[in-house]
């Protein structure tokens, strides 16, 4: 019989192909909750479910009628006359027996403004449908509780979502190319290793077996030796490289060879051996004073940095990374293992060296991540989000309003969703709910997106010269007439791009985005801006 974890595994496997067991247990420890059992939150949850996140709660104050039946799959006719949360909660527990769910069938806006205590045990919290109001003060609660938020909203064939979050460190981004061969800067045993091969020695075998890596840096040499010591640095020179190294083939199938010219690329020089968004973190004050509360990152980080200081001799720490060689390499590959396994080594001893001068538990870092950090050394990312309180009210960026407007229809939905909640508040009604599509409601709507981009600091010149873009119209004439409904299919689109960044941020995998997104279904085109 199975094992409880063999079983496990099997239930999840695709997912952990993607994000692996470190991953798979921060989802697993993760508990969000859902504000407003929207059809469009439903399908966030939905998706956060089945891969297993630990647990959900949803809090809707409403009782479940006609209407909702009709734009949500987790509602049936036995649904009517109940509250939604519980209704909901009911049938999303039925995906997935691991993964607890709860509800409350308090607004959200009673548990913002009287029990701020009640988003205490999550570490996520989605808003769907949230009054603006209710939306800043919700941001400034995550905020100042280190919490991820994430507001959405989603009517007819449109939708955006805003990702909150405080900084976000990214071990494993997942980049496609995470070869490190050290080409340009080999390490000294394999200088030393390359020094063991004369290519005009060898007979046809072993000639046909030397590795790729082998065969670029020796004629690297060669080149630097008819070139006054100057590596081939230009596009031009790479090429005369790879004829070069065409012209030792011995025959016309040497593998070994193919590879090499086909790899002769990555001699192109870099601007430092430090990418420039690694630099940044190194540079970054929470790298430079570090205190017996920062965050396992930032510790790795400044050990990090001091290796490259000092043993690493201005390198990062080798990932042991190498791409699928068809020629005879094992000791090539036990060369670069020897290397990442010495730089390892001597970053985990910083590590602890870091923590014991903190009076820290030296343990409190785990081996497991700081071999991940040094794995992906060259490609960890710090994102810093700006919180919904500053791009509402403190700090607005008008300018780069201003130029998403002109430049991006889809900047106008972003406006027109921002309009629509101040036209509710006046009027106390969607805009289209009554009139249906009427040029009344739309040039409502207009005047209301003429006071948004007034707030956020507009001139009445400018915003006016705005509200008469082809775009803007179009949002408001689209958002009138859905009359801030539902559709089923755009709310399982963006319930399915809101879990996936709900994932990337919990799992602290791969790049989530920063920090809005649109998604225009007319004309089936998304943006991302960052506000």
């Amino acid at each position: 019989m199975a094992s409880t974890n063999e079983l496990r595994n099997q239930k999840y496997d695709r997912q952990l192909r993607l994000w692996a067991t470190a991953g798979q247990s921060a989802l697993e420890n993760a508990h969000v909750c859902l504000l407003n059992a929207t059809s469009t939150g439903c399908e966030i949850l939905k998706n956060l479910i089945l891969p297993g996140i630990g647990g959900v709660a949803i809090a809707d104050g409403g009782i479940v009628d006609a209407k909702d039946i009709s734009t949500n799959f987790f509602l049936d006719m036995d649904s009517v006359g109940r509250p939604k949360a519980e209704a909901v909660s009911e049938l999303l527990k039925e995906l997935n027996e691991d993964v607890s769910a709860s509800f409350t069938a308090k607004t959200p806006s009673e548990l913002i403004n009287n029990e701020p205590e009640y988003f205490d045990p999550f570490c996520m919290v989605i808003a769907t449908d949230l009054h603006e109001e209710d939306t800043i003060k919700l941001s400034a609660l995550c905020e100042k509780a280190n919490k991820i938020l994430i507001h959405v909203q989603c009517k007819g064939l449109s939708g955006l979502f805003r990702v909150q979050s405080t900084e976000h460190a990214i071990i494993e981004s997942h980049p496609e190319n995470v070869v490190d061969l050290r080409l340009i800067s080999p390490f000294k045993q394999l200088k030393k290793y390359v020094d063991t091969f004369d290519l005009d020695s060898l007979d046809q075998t072993d000639h046909a077996h030397v590795p790729f890596v082998v065969v670029i840096l020796k004629y690297v040499e060669l080149w630097k030796a008819q070139h006054g010591g100057e590596a081939p640095n230009s596009y031009s020179d790479r090429n005369q490289l790879k004829e070069q190294i065409r012209a030792g083939m011995r025959t016309s199938d040497e593998e070994n060879f193919e590879e090499a010219m086909a790899n002769v690329w990555r001699l192109a020089p870099s601007s430092g051996n430090i990418p420039s968004e690694v630099q940044q973190i190194f540079d970054d004050p929470a790298c430079e004073n570090i205190t017996a509360e920062s965050p396992a990152f930032w510790v790795i980080a400044r050990a990090v940095r001091d290796f490259v200081a000092q043993e690493g001799e201005g390198q990062l720490p080798l990932s042991g990374k190498l791409p699928d060689m068809k020629s005879d390499t094992s000791n090539y590959v036990r060369l670069q293992n020897v290397q990442a396994q010495e730089d390892l080594l001597a970053v985990t001893t910083r590590v602890k060296d870091i923590l014991q001068s903190l009076g820290s538990d030296t343990d409190v870092v785990p081996t497991e991540t700081i071999q991940s950090f040094c794995k992906n050394a060259a490609y960890v990312k710090l994102l810093k989000y700006r919180s919904i309180k500053e791009e509402y009210v403190t700090n607005p960026r008008k300018d780069q309003i201003v130029t998403f407007v002109e430049n991006d229809p889809n900047m106008s939905y972003y406006i027109a969703y921002r309009a629509a909640d101040r036209f509710y508040t006046k009027t106390h009604r969607w805009p289209g709910s009554v009139t249906g599509v009427s040029a009344e409601d739309v040039e409502l709507l207009k005047q209301e997106s003429l006071t948004v981009l007034q707030s956020i600091g507009v001139s009445d010149e400018k915003a006016s010269e705005l509200l008469k873009l082809d775009s803007i119209v179009r949002a408001c004439t689209n958002y009138v007439r859905f009359a801030n409904k539902e559709t089923t299919n755009l709310a399982a689109l963006i319930g399915g791009l809101v879990s996936q960044e709900a994932i990337k941020l919990i799992t602290h995998q791969y790049i989530p985005i920063n920090n809005t997104c649109v998604f225009n279904g007319i004309a089936s085109t998304s943006s991302v801006f960052e506000l």
